[in-house]
């Protein structure tokens, strides 16, 4: 009975390690010849383990990248990073828009239904894992505008900015709840203001709680809060959670690379129910840039016009998502 010779850089090989040990790919690249170099990678290759993904490994998703809920995506403090869309709407179209509230409008001059609207929207870490772990301090800012950059007879003003900064502590967590994964608690100050003057001026503030929500292909944002009280002389809208709402829900649902989205606002009254609801659509447009179709049905579009309904539809573009 013949036996084939093995080949010399195999046995040397063999003969520097121990008889139960499998070449490496390391020492496999020091053969010179094509086909031992091929027949040791084939031998390291079959003694490597499999991966196993274990289950309780977390899992890495959009939320979790955007919150920083897992150790693989904590970007340390002072990191600026996306918080709510980051859009701009060429055309936004109002079918029930009212200019009566603008006193300061010269004389047979109006406003345009249809006009540009965007947001800026972002939040930095400021402290991390403080007094227990999972615990962190956020800051957040968010501005929103309408400019009437279509209206000519009025230079284009900006009708209306709306300014809401916040600060908040968010735990993180990890455990099912209905069907869910519940990924963070919420709890902080919000301040939103017009920057105006009376009679235009518009201000409150509130304390939110909130929680975040995930399945493979759903993010849900839920918040109540609670409208901190002011005196009667400084109160320029004392009825505004009557028609913003006292909690919101944000439901983004994500297939491929398009995202769907639902705002809905409500006052929690069952006698004289208000609120509003908004429609989110975002595809791909070209690189980094997604197009943008916006739906808002309610009250509290702007602050400005809180307890005037708004039907009003946009499209542009969107750099960041919820997601």
């Amino acid at each position: 009975m013949r036996v084939a010779p093995i080949s010399f850089g195999l046995l040397l090989l063999a003969a520097s390690a121990p008889a139960s040990s499998a070449p490496t790919m390391q020492e496999c690249t020091a053969i010179a010849d094509d086909a031992e170099r091929l027949g040791c990678y084939d031998a390291a290759a079959a003694a490597s383990p499999a991966p196993v993904l274990l289950e309780d490994e977390p899992q890495m998703t959009a939320l979790s990248d955007r919150w920083e809920l897992e150790q693989a995506t904590q970007r340390g403090r002072w990191a600026i990073t996306p918080y709510k869309p980051n859009y701009f709407l060429l055309a936004s179209y109002n079918t029930l828009f009212d200019d009566d509230i603008y006193v300061d409008l010269p004389p047979d001059e109006t406003l345009d239904p249809v006009e540009a609207k965007f947001q800026i929207s972002f939040k930095v870490k400021l402290g991390e894992d403080i007094v227990k772990h999972n615990l962190d301090l956020w800051f957040a800012y968010t501005q929103l505008a309408f400019w009437q950059v279509y209206n000519t007879d009025l230079s284009a003003p900006f009708r209306e900015t709306n300014y809401e900064p916040e600060v908040f502590f968010l735990y993180r967590t990890d455990y099912r709840v209905l069907g869910m994964r519940a990924r963070g608690m919420q709890l902080g100050f919000n301040h939103q203001s017009n920057g105006r003057t009376e009679p235009l001026s518009r201000s409150w503030n509130r304390l939110v709680a909130g929680a975040l929500f995930e399945t493979d292909r759903t993010a849900t944002w839920l918040r109540l809060w609670y409208r901190i009280p002011e005196s009667e002389e400084k109160d320029d809208n004392p009825d505004i959670e009557e028609y913003i709402g006292r909690g919101d829900i944000v439901v983004a649902y994500t297939l491929s690379k398009h995202t769907v989205a639902a705002t809905l606002r409500n006052n929690l009254q069952f006698s004289d129910n208000r609120g509003s609801i908004q429609l989110d659509y975002t595809f791909p447009l070209f690189r980094n840039i997604r197009g943008y179709a916006q739906y808002f049905n309610g009250y509290g579009e702007s602050l400005i016009q809180y307890n005037e309904s708004s039907n009003t539809i946009g499209l542009g573009v969107l750099l960041t998502d919820w997601l």
